[in-house]
């Protein structure tokens, strides 16, 4: 079983205050043009997304800089509800680790990662960390929990919809855009079920 985890872009949720995603056609068919073409706009952050070190870090790695084995692999999903806890942590690295999918973990429901949780989590040497809202960390203030992440070189994988995800382990594929020297990257990412 296939699962598209992504947000469609132009309908997606965008982080308070960033743009959000437009598209023009400049040629269309029935105009009378060649072909149908679409221009589009949107800040490297809207619907789901990666975040690279530099997002939060001057001088730090770019998203074409981090290899694509950290966005492919195994990967535990956890469903949570509320603030996750450095204990709500322990538990679902103790969960994921014991599926044999300790290095990628996304959190399903309305969560949001404290302080003590990330450092669980960074402690626990995962390579990528993914939930569903636009930000890993408070929505008020995610600078704290970025920066005990991006400062840790593990991947920030937002915004992914997994309301029909059961928990368990799957084969993650979350590759961002290449987009050079940029903070961060649109993906297209997806679980697939491990029979």
């Amino acid at each position: 079983m296939i699962y598209d985890i992504t947000q469609e872009v132009f309908s997606c949720k965008v982080f308070p205050g960033d743009l959000a995603p437009s598209k023009t056609s400049p040629q269309r068919i029935q105009n009378g043009d060649p072909c149908n073409l679409t221009d589009f706009s949107m800040c490297a952050h809207n619907g789901t997304h990666v975040d690279a070190p530099f997002h939060f870090i001057d001088g730090a790695k770019t998203i074409d800089k981090i290899p694509l084995e950290a966005f492919v692999g195994a990967c535990y999903v956890a469903e949570h509800q509320g603030d996750v806890s450095a204990e709500d942590a322990q538990a679902i690295v103790a969960k994921a680790r014991a599926a044999g999918a300790g290095e990628r973990i996304l959190i399903k429901g309305k969560a949001t990662i404290t302080a003590p949780a990330a450092k669980v989590f960074t402690d626990a040497k995962i390579r990528l960390i993914g939930n569903e809202s636009q930000t890993v960390g408070p929505e008020n203030a995610p600078r704290e929990v970025h920066l005990i992440f991006l400062g840790s070189e593990i991947v920030i994988l937002e915004g992914v919809v997994l309301h029909e995800v059961p928990e368990g382990r799957y084969f993650l594929s979350a590759a961002p855009l290449n987009l050079g020297g940029c903070d961060g990257a649109p993906c297209r990412a997806y679980l697939i079920g491990e029979e």
